[in-house]
């Protein structure tokens, strides 16, 4: 009902406000506030967008090309022109259409499937008569309203339509989703351009984040292990030349020997984990993320749904931003509780991450979020955010991959 009244009346409003401002252009008045218009258009777009994910997993790009950022006047005319060359304002004007009349019919049928029921109630329930009694002439669908046998016909008929508005509710939510995939997704030529985009920037992305990973583990070998081994090779030096001489303090530092050695060690284990983490590689992606669940200092509730296991590099990319989102939601969004949900759909792995936190993330400040984006880049992933202020937040990763049906995830 919400997506159904506010998609119709934002639309009415936004596809008035841009085609005025676009028909005022010749008179000189369309040119300041054209852009605006198409500024608050592509905003909505690119909310709808949002929801087309994080409801029914139907991924939208944003097509947009680049708007000139130069003051006065004459920037503000560029920027005019830029947006009316722009295929993608009009193919969002003719989404806005759409959206308000296919779109509002497909979003609207299930509250008013479910709406029939308490009607047929209150109808069955003796409301019939006074209408009847007044030369009403009252129609509930089908069924004409003449007396007790019709009214409570209208309520059984009124429970099949609620129990029809529940099955249909997410086939028709995704239709609407699909509706607009068709109207907003790029066309042939912009899509390309993305595409190169996007591959040149992940390219550039992959070569940093490996040296810069590179470059951490040479730090932590150096600071870690290394010094912890070399500290051990001097204490067994010693320890070779006080054997004999005073056996009670080479026993005390043996006994330090072995406790480096044993701290050494789990700083191995450590690096090794955020390099790959064992149980990643032995387990899956699954198993990885309930046990990154347990070294939460929450409660994190994991649901996994994976008949299979993706490509090593699709799970390590997944598990590390699954990871990223719980240390966020850790340190920043004063959760209570988090969940975690994992399943494949359509040749996509998704990882859904919530949290009741006090939300207000924003994938342009800090280096977290668009860290994960920079590693989903990689793989053509997909990272969406829904985060309010005041909560609830919803993080949704999708990688596009097959799985090896053969293993268990």
């Amino acid at each position: 009902m919400r997506l159904a009244l506010w998609g119709l009346v934002s639309s009415i409003l936004l596809f008035t406000l841009a085609v005025c401002s676009i028909a005022l252009v010749p008179a000189g008045i369309g040119v300041l506030t054209t852009p605006h218009a198409v500024r608050a258009v592509r905003a909505y777009a690119n909310r709808r967008r949002l929801y087309a994910m994080e409801w029914s997993g139907v991924s939208i790009p944003v097509p947009y090309r680049p708007v000139p950022e130069r003051g006065g006047l004459v920037g503000q005319a560029e920027r005019c022109a830029a947006l009316l060359k722009d295929k993608a304002t009009w193919r969002d004007l003719l989404w806005l259409l759409a959206d308000m009349t296919a779109g509002f019919v497909l979003a609207i049928l299930p509250p008013v499937f479910f709406l029939y029921f308490p009607w047929g109630i209150v109808l069955a329930c003796g409301v019939w008569k006074p209408i009847v009694d007044a030369g009403g002439n009252e129609w509930f669908a089908f069924i004409h309203i003449t007396g007790q046998t019709s009214a409570n016909l209208a309520a059984c008929l009124g429970a099949v339509f609620a129990g029809l508005g529940v099955l249909t509710a997410p086939r028709l939510l995704r239709a609407n989703a699909v509706l607009a995939r068709q109207f907003l997704h790029p066309d042939h030529e912009r899509e390309l351009e993305l595409r190169v985009r996007r591959l040149t920037e992940t390219r550039e992305d992959a070569v940093d984040h490996s040296a810069a990973e590179l470059r951490r583990i040479e730090r932590d070998l150096h600071d870690g292990a290394q010094a912890r081994l070399v500290a051990m090779g001097m204490s067994l030096g010693t320890i070779e030349a006080l054997v004999e001489k005073d056996p009670a303090r080479a026993k005390r530092l043996l006994a330090a020997a072995r406790a480096d050695s044993a701290e050494a060690l789990t700083e191995l284990r450590d690096l090794v984990r955020g390099i790959h983490p064992p149980v990643l590689a032995e387990r899956g992606l699954g198993d990885a993320v309930r046990a990154l669940a347990l070294r939460m200092p929450l409660p994190v509730e994991v649901t996994v749904d994976l008949p299979g296991r993706a490509p090593e590099p699709v799970e390590s990319a997944a598990y590390f931003a699954v990871s990223e989102v719980l240390t966020n939601a850790v340190k920043h969004a004063r959760a209570t509780r988090i969940r975690v949900d994992l399943h494949h759909t359509e040749g996509m792995l998704r990882a859904l991450v919530s949290d009741d936190g006090h939300g207000g993330a924003d994938a342009s400040r800090g280096t977290g979020l668009p860290g994960i984006e920079r590693r989903l880049g990689a793989f053509d992933g997909l990272l969406a955010i829904s985060s309010p202020a005041g909560g609830p937040t919803l993080v949704t990763i999708g990688i596009p991959c097959a799985l090896a049906a053969s293993a268990a995830g």
